[in-house]
Order: structure tokens, then C-alpha cells, then sequence
């Protein structure tokens, strides 16, 4: 495999049930969104090059404006940064652990059709993707615990200031419908929490909302974690009950009690608006929740913020009702595709 191109495809995420508990100890239930995609392709070549693309990394403008403009839409994120992050999170493993690494180079790009700032975790689909190609050129992959590889991916963007939590890289790295526990003895004692494939075909019809201009999402600062550290009696009793719904969640999937589903999904967002209050989640965001909650419709956050994942109900003739009123907000509207687990036989844990 190292003699020839590697490509690797890493998908969106939904965050299903319990988000944002991930970082506080809690659970989760996510799946892979086949609807949105990055990919990452590995080329052997004389020296070791990270390939700008053409859109995302721009660096060439038509004047001050277009640049500053560009800066003020986009930031100044790109996937270059992403890939140098991982290459270098990737090596510092492998040397710590003993983890010996052939001296060929290669060249590396990337492709990505997820939305930005939609909350579906377009910047980890890309470092997921740059390490599966990474695995397979060095032929480590059996050397490096699947548990493990959501941890490289989000020390890469740790690596780069950005604030997350295992969730989304483990949806990614697995693929499929994962149920986790982040239970903090077994996260101290083993660095990762405890993974639970579950079958996709548990899930009922989901539709996803999502914002094609993003801009009026929520900026204002949270205090939530700060709160959180504190001691706030509402943030920790608040975030036990966001933790605990993923619990509630499995069983309700497993009994195909989609009537208890719904309204765990919208409890967890009726808890998020409690603790992080509408200033932080942006009126874009919550008029995203309320077009499916007005026609009885179940619906919460995908991350934090930028897409909403839909349950209706009553079938299709509510789903028709849910289309319509996006299409009047201005809001993006689909059926969901949920993607199968991505582990091989070499993933074996």
C-alpha cells in the first residue's frame, strides 16, 4: 500500500443524544452523516509536501477588501494547518510509543464538501482522514488502538487552539451509530472512554437542518465551563441530566421507543438553552429547533450549533411540513444518510 496513492474519506457527525457532556465526564450517542464528507489523499513522493487547496486556503486575493472579507466569513482557518497538525501529533505518538516509522515522504491534500460552521465537525473529518492515510502508508494501523485514534485527532486540533471534546472523533473514527461513556475513572485510568457500536438500523428516519449562511450564529462568550469548574449547583445538576439521557436513549433505540426518543432529544436541547441561555446559541440557531418544534416535530443541536437533527413523528407528511418551513426561514433541509461502521479487520479491538 505505501508504493501507491492512499485515500481516505472521513464523514459529518451528528452528536445524537447528551452533547455537549462529552468534556464533562458524561455520555453521548452520535453517528456518521453520509451526507457530508472530507477526504484526504496521500501521494509517495521525493519530499514530504502539504498541498493548499485552492478554495480553502487561499492565499491569493483581489484586494484588501476580498482578503479582509475573507478573514471576516472564514477566519483564517484553512486545511493546511490540520494537516501539519496531525502529521506532527501522529510522529510524537509514534515515537513515545516505541513505534518505528520507514524514511519515505509523501504528498498530501485534502477535499472537504462539509458545510462550514455548521456543527458537524468538518475540521476532525479532515484530520481523520489525513491519520487514516497516515496509518496505511506506515503501515502502523495494528499498532495503534482504534480507542486511541480519537485522541491523536483531537490533540491535533488541540495543537491548534481549538476547544472540543472526543465525541465527534469518535463517531468519526468508528463510524456508524456509537453509544460512549466518558465515565471519569475509566478516562483517567485509560486516557479514553468506553465505545459501544450499535446497529444503525435502530435509528428511525432523521432529517437535518442546517444554516447555508451561518453568520447569525450565537458569539457571545459561554460561561459554562467556567460556571462548571465553579461549582454551579444548576451547570452540574443540568449537566448530570444532559449525561444521563444517552442512557435512557440506548434503551429507548433498542426497545424502538421512538415516542421516549423524541422527547429525550428535546430535552437535551430544552437543557443547552437552559444553562447556555440564547445570547450564546444565536437567534439563527434556536429559529433552526422551533421550524421543526412547530409542527411537532422533534429536533436538537448536531454540535454546538449551525444544524439540527429532526425526528417527525408522524412520518413524511410532517417531514413535508418541516421542508416548508425551512424553505420560508431560509434554512437548508434533508434526509439523512447514516454511514455503516468504517473499522476493517485490521481495526479489530
Amino acid at each position: 500500500m505505501a508504493g501507491g496513492v492512499i485515500e481516505h474519506r472521513a464523514y459529518a457527525r451528528v452528536g445524537l443524544l447528551g452533547n455537549p457532556s462529552d468534556v464533562y465526564f458524561g455520555r453521548t450517542i452520535s453517528f456518521s452523516l453520509g451526507n457530508f464528507w472530507a477526504s484526504v489523499k496521500l501521494l509517495p513522493s521525493k519530499d514530504l509536501v502539504i498541498v493548499p487547496h485552492p478554495t480553502h486556503d487561499l492565499v491569493q486575493f483581489n484586494s484588501l477588501s476580498h482578503l479582509v472579507d475573507r478573514l471576516q466569513s472564514d477566519s483564517y482557518y484553512g486545511g493546511v494547518r490540520l494537516l501539519l497538525a496531525i502529521c506532527k501529533i501522529f510522529y510524537a505518538h509514534c515515537k513515545d510509543n516505541g513505534i518505528r516509522l520507514h524514511e519515505r515522504n509523501f504528498t498530501l491534500s485534502y477535499d472537504t464538501h462539509i458545510p462550514r460552521q455548521t456543527g458537524l465537525s468538518g475540521s476532525s473529518a479532515i484530520v481523520c482522514a489525513a491519520l487514516s492515510c497516515l496509518l496505511d502508508f506506515y503501515e502502523v494501523r495494528h499498532l495503534i488502538k482504534v480507542e486511541v485514534r480519537p485522541n491523536l485527532i483531537l490533540n491535533a486540533e488541540k495543537e491548534l487552539g481549538i476547544v472540543a471534546g472526543l465525541q465527534d472523533r469518535v463517531a468519526q473514527v468508528y463510524g456508524g451509530l456509537v453509544y460512549m461513556d466518558f465515565d471519569k475513572k475509566h478516562m483517567e485510568e485509560f486516557g479514553y472512554g468506553k465505545y459501544e457500536a450499535m446497529d444503525i438500523d435502530l435509528l428511525p428516519q432523521l432529517y437535518l437542518i442546517y444554516a447555508e449562511n451561518p453568520s447569525d450564529s450565537g458569539k457571545v462568550h459561554s460561561t459554562v465551563r467556567e460556571r462548571w469548574l465553579n461549582g454551579d449547583k444548576l451547570i452540574i445538576s443540568s449537566m448530570e441530566e444532559v449525561a444521563k439521557l444517552p442512557l435512557e436513549g440506548r434503551t429507548a433505540l433498542l426497545a424502538k421507543d421512538y415516542t421516549k426518543f423524541a422527547d429525550l432529544m428535546n430535552r437535551n436541547f430544552d437543557l443547552r438553552r437552559q444553562m447556555f441561555g440564547d445570547e450564546v446559541l444565536g437567534a439563527m440557531n434556536i429559529e433552526m429547533v422551533e421550524v421543526a418544534r412547530r409542527v411537532g416535530a422533534a429536533s436538537k443541536f448536531t454540535g454546538s450549533g449551525g444544524a439540527v437533527v429532526v425526528y417527525c413523528p408522524d412520518g413524511a407528511a410532517q417531514a413535508k411540513l418541516v421542508e416548508d418551513g425551512c424553505k420560508a426561514a431560509g434554512f437548508a433541509f434533508q434526509a439523512v444518510k447514516v454511514i455503516p461502521s468504517v473499522l476493517n479487520e485490521e481495526d479489530d479491538l
